[in-house]
């Protein structure tokens, strides 16, 4: 997935460890990746109630918006970790006084799922889990990098150890002649 490889090019220069793990946590960082709890987090606030399930969705989908928690690039039957978190999700809004968040989570899944047969993943469901668990989201990339640490850092000594700079190819499909306008020119 895009941390190790991120990792994994950033080794390949023989920079240091620590590089090499910032160049991680970056990609982690991303809205695709790791941000997506927390885009899933601001989508259900956004949200508001289970009866603004349908016309936001239609209104997302409509605008062909991208609806974070939902779809998974490897998992296309479901993500294996998503029902464990749900379960935990209805735990912790039994335990609350608040069931909203995992009521639209539910609704959101369930629409999204009859309308265009994507499955929720792990990160709308984390979404929840978070608020019911009132985690700083601020902190959440932190939170996921620090459980990942030690198995980035075997495998940054893993790349380490048998090193190769990794070259990805890259094809030019611009004009192939241009000519040269002095930067007062342009």
């Amino acid at each position: 997935n895009a941390t190790p490889f991120a990792t994994r090019v950033e080794e390949g220069t023989n920079s240091y460890l620590h590089s090499a793990i910032d160049a991680r946590i970056g990609a982690l960082k991303g809205p695709a990746l790791g941000g997506s709890a927390v885009a899933s987090n601001a989508q259900i606030k956004e949200i508001g109630n289970v009866e603004n399930v349908k016309p936001w969705v239609d209104k997302a989908f409509a605008e062909r918006r991208l609806i974070p928690g939902f779809g998974h690039r490897v998992y296309k039957t479901g993500d294996a970790r998503t029902p464990h978190l749900r379960n935990m999700c209805r735990t912790l809004a039994a335990r609350s006084a608040d069931a909203s968040w995992v009521e639209i989570a539910l609704a959101t899944e369930d629409y999204v799922r009859s309308m265009k047969r994507l499955v929720a993943n792990v990160d709308l469901y984390a979404a929840a889990a978070l608020y019911y668990l009132d985690f700083p989201l601020h902190l959440f990339t932190n939170f996921v990098a620090s459980a990942r640490i030690v198995g980035w850092s075997a495998n940054a000594m893993e790349q380490f150890e048998k090193n190769r700079i990794i070259r990805p190819r890259l094809r030019y499909i611009g004009p192939r002649e241009q000519k040269f306008v002095p930067l007062e020119q342009r």
